[in-house]
Protein backbone atom coordinates (compact mmCIF):
# COMPACT_ATOMS: atom_id res chain seq x y z
CA UNK A 1 0.00 0.00 0.00
CA UNK A 2 1.17 3.51 -0.72
CA UNK A 3 2.12 6.07 1.89
CA UNK A 4 -0.51 8.76 2.42
CA UNK A 5 0.15 12.27 3.69
CA UNK A 6 -2.64 14.38 5.13
CA UNK A 7 -2.66 18.11 5.75
CA UNK A 8 -5.54 18.06 8.25
CA UNK A 9 -6.77 15.85 11.08
CA UNK A 10 -7.42 12.18 10.41
CA UNK A 11 -10.58 10.83 12.01
CA UNK A 12 -12.18 7.42 12.38
CA UNK A 13 -15.28 6.16 14.17
CA UNK A 14 -13.84 2.68 14.62
CA UNK A 15 -10.26 3.37 15.76
CA UNK A 16 -6.84 2.91 14.23
CA UNK A 17 -4.29 0.10 14.23
CA UNK A 18 -0.53 0.33 13.89
CA UNK A 19 0.96 -2.79 12.28
CA UNK A 20 4.29 -4.29 11.36
CA UNK A 21 4.86 -6.61 8.42
CA UNK A 22 7.37 -9.45 8.57
CA UNK A 23 9.75 -8.87 5.66
CA UNK A 24 10.20 -12.55 4.84
CA UNK A 25 6.69 -13.96 5.41
CA UNK A 26 4.50 -10.92 4.83
CA UNK A 27 2.55 -11.68 8.01
CA UNK A 28 0.97 -8.58 9.54
CA UNK A 29 1.09 -8.09 13.33
CA UNK A 30 -0.91 -5.41 15.14
CA UNK A 31 1.51 -3.48 17.35
CA UNK A 32 -0.91 -0.90 18.76
CA UNK A 33 -4.64 -0.23 18.69
CA UNK A 34 -6.14 3.18 19.23
CA UNK A 35 -9.89 3.17 19.84
CA UNK A 36 -12.62 5.28 21.37
CA UNK A 37 -11.19 4.81 24.89
CA UNK A 38 -7.68 5.84 23.83
CA UNK A 39 -6.73 9.46 24.26
CA UNK A 40 -3.29 10.64 23.20
CA UNK A 41 -2.63 14.26 24.10
CA UNK A 42 1.14 14.18 23.71
CA UNK A 43 3.83 11.80 22.56
CA UNK A 44 5.03 11.01 26.08
CA UNK A 45 4.25 7.47 27.20
CA UNK A 46 4.83 6.73 30.85
CA UNK A 47 4.46 2.95 30.70
CA UNK A 48 6.82 1.46 28.16
CA UNK A 49 5.98 -2.09 27.14
CA UNK A 50 9.01 -4.33 26.87
CA UNK A 51 7.81 -7.87 26.20
CA UNK A 52 11.42 -8.97 25.94
CA UNK A 53 14.56 -7.84 27.71
CA UNK A 54 18.21 -8.74 27.58
CA UNK A 55 20.52 -9.70 30.45
CA UNK A 56 24.13 -8.58 30.19
CA UNK A 57 26.12 -9.43 33.32
CA UNK A 58 29.72 -9.08 32.14
CA UNK A 59 31.67 -6.60 30.05
CA UNK A 60 30.66 -7.25 26.44
CA UNK A 61 29.39 -5.77 23.21
CA UNK A 62 25.61 -5.99 23.17
CA UNK A 63 24.08 -7.57 20.11
CA UNK A 64 21.72 -5.54 17.96
CA UNK A 65 18.90 -7.89 19.04
CA UNK A 66 19.63 -7.20 22.72
CA UNK A 67 19.55 -3.43 22.23
CA UNK A 68 16.45 -3.65 20.02
CA UNK A 69 14.49 -5.02 23.00
CA UNK A 70 14.81 -1.54 24.50
CA UNK A 71 15.52 -2.98 27.97
CA UNK A 72 18.83 -4.33 29.29
CA UNK A 73 19.22 -5.69 32.82
CA UNK A 74 22.46 -6.30 34.69
CA UNK A 75 22.88 -8.14 37.98
CA UNK A 76 26.66 -8.25 37.97
CA UNK A 77 28.73 -7.96 41.14
CA UNK A 78 31.64 -6.65 39.04
CA UNK A 79 31.89 -3.36 37.17
CA UNK A 80 30.48 -3.92 33.70
CA UNK A 81 30.93 -2.04 30.44
CA UNK A 82 28.29 -2.60 27.78
CA UNK A 83 29.39 -1.47 24.33
CA UNK A 84 26.57 -0.80 21.92
CA UNK A 85 26.63 -2.45 18.49
CA UNK A 86 27.76 -0.57 15.40
CA UNK A 87 25.33 1.78 13.75
CA UNK A 88 25.17 -0.55 10.75
CA UNK A 89 24.23 -3.62 12.81
CA UNK A 90 21.71 -1.79 14.97
CA UNK A 91 20.25 0.13 12.03
CA UNK A 92 19.71 -3.14 10.16
CA UNK A 93 18.04 -4.79 13.17
CA UNK A 94 15.66 -1.84 13.59
CA UNK A 95 15.13 -1.16 9.86
CA UNK A 96 16.27 2.34 10.79
CA UNK A 97 16.11 5.40 8.59
CA UNK A 98 17.02 9.00 9.33
CA UNK A 99 14.83 10.05 12.26
CA UNK A 100 14.35 6.60 13.80
CA UNK A 101 14.40 6.88 17.61
CA UNK A 102 15.00 4.10 20.14
CA UNK A 103 14.80 4.59 23.89
CA UNK A 104 17.03 2.10 25.70
CA UNK A 105 16.45 1.42 29.38
CA UNK A 106 19.30 0.01 31.48
CA UNK A 107 18.20 -1.60 34.75
CA UNK A 108 21.01 -2.16 37.26
CA UNK A 109 18.81 -2.21 40.37
CA UNK A 110 19.80 -5.82 41.13
CA UNK A 111 23.48 -5.24 40.36
CA UNK A 112 26.21 -4.69 42.91
CA UNK A 113 28.50 -2.47 40.83
CA UNK A 114 28.40 0.24 38.16
CA UNK A 115 27.39 -0.34 34.54
CA UNK A 116 29.05 1.90 31.94
CA UNK A 117 27.66 2.31 28.43
CA UNK A 118 30.02 2.82 25.47
CA UNK A 119 29.27 3.44 21.80
CA UNK A 120 30.80 1.64 18.85
CA UNK A 121 31.51 2.62 15.23
CA UNK A 122 28.85 4.95 13.80
CA UNK A 123 27.51 5.60 17.28
CA UNK A 124 28.23 9.19 18.21
CA UNK A 125 27.86 10.70 21.66
CA UNK A 126 25.60 13.72 21.75
CA UNK A 127 27.35 17.03 22.38
CA UNK A 128 26.24 17.02 26.03
CA UNK A 129 27.34 13.44 26.63
CA UNK A 130 30.71 14.08 24.98
CA UNK A 131 31.43 17.23 27.00
CA UNK A 132 30.29 16.22 30.48
CA UNK A 133 30.03 12.42 30.46
CA UNK A 134 32.97 11.91 32.78
CA UNK A 135 32.12 14.66 35.24
CA UNK A 136 28.35 14.12 35.32
CA UNK A 137 28.30 10.34 35.03
CA UNK A 138 26.01 10.44 32.01
CA UNK A 139 27.25 7.09 30.69
CA UNK A 140 27.24 5.21 34.00
CA UNK A 141 24.37 3.53 35.78
CA UNK A 142 24.79 3.01 39.54
CA UNK A 143 23.70 -0.17 41.27
CA UNK A 144 20.82 -0.47 43.71
CA UNK A 145 17.61 1.52 43.97
CA UNK A 146 18.91 4.38 41.82
CA UNK A 147 20.22 2.00 39.16
CA UNK A 148 17.85 2.89 36.33
CA UNK A 149 18.70 4.96 33.25
CA UNK A 150 17.13 5.78 29.92
CA UNK A 151 19.26 6.48 26.88
CA UNK A 152 18.03 7.73 23.51
CA UNK A 153 19.47 6.70 20.16
CA UNK A 154 18.52 8.94 17.25
CA UNK A 155 19.48 7.74 13.79
CA UNK A 156 20.84 10.29 11.32
CA UNK A 157 20.88 7.62 8.59
CA UNK A 158 20.27 3.89 8.30
CA UNK A 159 23.75 3.22 9.71
CA UNK A 160 24.59 6.00 12.19
CA UNK A 161 23.09 7.18 15.46
CA UNK A 162 23.61 9.85 18.11
CA UNK A 163 23.47 8.61 21.70
CA UNK A 164 22.53 10.51 24.84
CA UNK A 165 21.16 9.93 28.31
CA UNK A 166 17.67 11.33 28.90
CA UNK A 167 16.94 10.02 32.43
Amino acid sequence: MATSTFSGPVRSQNGFQSISVNASTGVETTTATFGAATSVTSLVFTNQNHPASAAINATATATAAQVATGYIMSTSAAATTITLPTGTLLGTALSATAGTVLDLYVDNTAGANTVTIAVATNGILSALAAVVSASAGLLTVPSGVTGLACFRLIFSSATAYAFTRIA
